[in-house]
């Protein structure tokens, strides 16, 4: 089968019939038709659409060892040609949604390539772990397979030495081995897309002390008994994409997994037990550099939107002229040319590990992740102050159908736009930056890579500083003139 198009991937969610809960209720009929995910599930489908696109598809796909025509974002890079055709192909994605889905299938495609990378890693335990991990990308690029993952413990208590007592399991644990597999029950938090994929990745998690019924890795599908995505409410303005233009198409709705008991088959299992590789796997898989690349391509697009409305706000109502806002906007274009050079920087100083994968430098990814949950939240504050109060008075399609139209196209035009054009174009900024959707785009991308604080931390110390230290130490001990 290889690449899937839009109807295709529609079919397939539907067909699953998951056991998702939206507002206290069941979803019932197809997901795809149910307002707080029918936005979402049809963006998606126009990505897999796009990889039909005669003009789109050299960039979209490669060609497998059996000649069949696959996702760019399976590819396993092994030159640093493929890291850019991975690169190119993130971004052309990423224009579709404005870079605003952060869970669009390269992201998990692109975990479930690193960890196949390094099947032999899974295999140190047990020879069928490395099988399995290899059968799940195989099967994932056979049949374009969409993915959720979770690997977030509930927030019960965050202090240091919290562990849980005796009774129900809060945090998703194995209950009992059985013949057929493991029996998992508890919770995990924050499955993006949950309930919209085919299948939920379950990674280690951190958060407490660890015991062996902690430590697995494994693949479902979507619709494994006692499995139940627990969804929040729809963060949209409404389905209008004049009223919501980024939340009505691109609200990728986050949920909370209820393991009930879930029967994981043991071939769908790829470690269990085992604390070292628990500790290794970011390390021997290049699980966190690969998301990185993705991550930081997609960043880049949505970057280059929030540059473009900024100049398009400015140009509407003739702010270019102050140089407060001259100095507003080239804060946004000077993070972009920064973001574009560690991107490319990191393919540069790429090199192959003993696996002969091709890994990108981490340190610029690792710098422009640390930089971004930084950046994001002023790009937010940029579009509110450049927008003032034209992003509060906003009329609604519905207005611009009734009587009031007349009103609404002598008082709400801009120098250069009619008024319907200039609400359009407002409307949009403040979809990015105030409404719920946008809200939750800044928090999302604050904590992309967890807590900013542990997340800078983690860099401080994978970042060599040392050779920086040894030029000042040559310098103060040379002789001065």
């Amino acid at each position: 089968m290889a690449i899937i198009n839009g109807t295709q991937y529609i079919e397939r969610i539907d067909h699953l019939r998951s056991n998702v809960w939206i507002n206290g209720e069941r979803v019932v009929g197809k997901l795809s038709e149910h307002p707080a995910f029918a936005g979402a599930i049809r963006s998606q489908a126009r990505l897999y659409d796009a990889q039909h696109d005669p003009t789109k598809q050299p960039v979209l796909t490669f060609h497998t060892s059996t000649g069949e025509l696959a996702g760019a974002s399976f590819l396993r890079p092994m030159t640093k040609e493929d890291l850019e055709h991975r690169r190119l192909a993130f971004q052309e994605w990423a224009r579709l949604t404005a870079g605003m889905m952060g869970r669009s299938p390269d992201y998990m495609n692109t975990a479930v390539m690193a960890l196949a990378s390094a099947a032999d890693f899974f295999g140190q335990q047990h020879p069928s772990y490395a099988e399995h991990i290899e059968r799940l990308y195989e099967r994932a690029v056979a049949n374009d397979l969409s993915f959720t993952h979770t690997f977030v413990n509930p927030q019960v208590n965050r202090s240091l030495g919290y562990m849980e007592e005796d009774g129900g399991p809060i945090a998703a644990k194995v209950v009992r081995e059985t013949a057929d597999g493991l029996l998992i029950k508890g919770a995990r938090l924050l499955a993006t897309q949950g309930g919209m994929t085919d299948e939920l990745l379950v990674l280690p998690a951190g958060g407490t002390l660890l015991g062996d019924e902690y430590m697995y890795a494994f693949s479902i599908p979507s619709n494994t008994p006692g499995l139940k995505f627990v969804c929040r409410p729809p963060l949209a303005a409404g389905t209008s994409s004049f009223d919501a233009p980024l939340g009505s198409r691109f609200d990728e709705i986050d949920a909370m997994v209820v393991f009930d008991e879930v029967l994981v088959p043991w071939d769908r299992v790829f470690f269990y037990k085992n604390a070292w590789l628990a500790k290794e796997l970011d390390e021997e898989t290049h699980l966190s550099i690969m998301l990185l690349h993705q991550v930081l391509a997609r960043r880049i697009v949505k970057t280059e939107f929030f540059l473009g409305a900024v100049e398009l706000l400015s140009e509407a109502i003739q702010i270019g002229g102050y140089q407060h806002v001259q100095e507003k906007i080239g804060e946004i274009a000077a993070a972009l040319e920064a973001l574009r050079g560690m991107l490319l920087a990191s393919e540069l100083h790429a090199k192959p590990d003993r696996r002969g994968t091709m890994v990108p430098d981490a340190a610029p990814l690792y710098a422009a992740a640390f930089l971004y949950q930084r950046l994001y939240p002023r790009f937010a504050d940029i579009i509110q102050l450049l927008g003032a109060s034209g992003l509060v008075c906003l009329p609604t399609e519905a207005d611009f159908s009734s009587p009031l139209r007349p009103d609404l196209d002598r008082y709400l035009q801009a120098a250069t736009l009619p008024a319907e054009q200039r609400v359009r174009l407002f409307r949009f900024a403040w979809d990015m930056a105030m409404s719920a959707f946008g809200t939750r785009q800044t928090l999302y991308e604050r904590f992309f890579f967890g807590d900013p604080a542990r997340f800078a931390t983690t860099f401080y110390h994978r970042y060599d500083r040392e050779a920086c230290a040894e030029i000042v130490r040559q310098f103060l001990d040379s002789e001065q003139p």
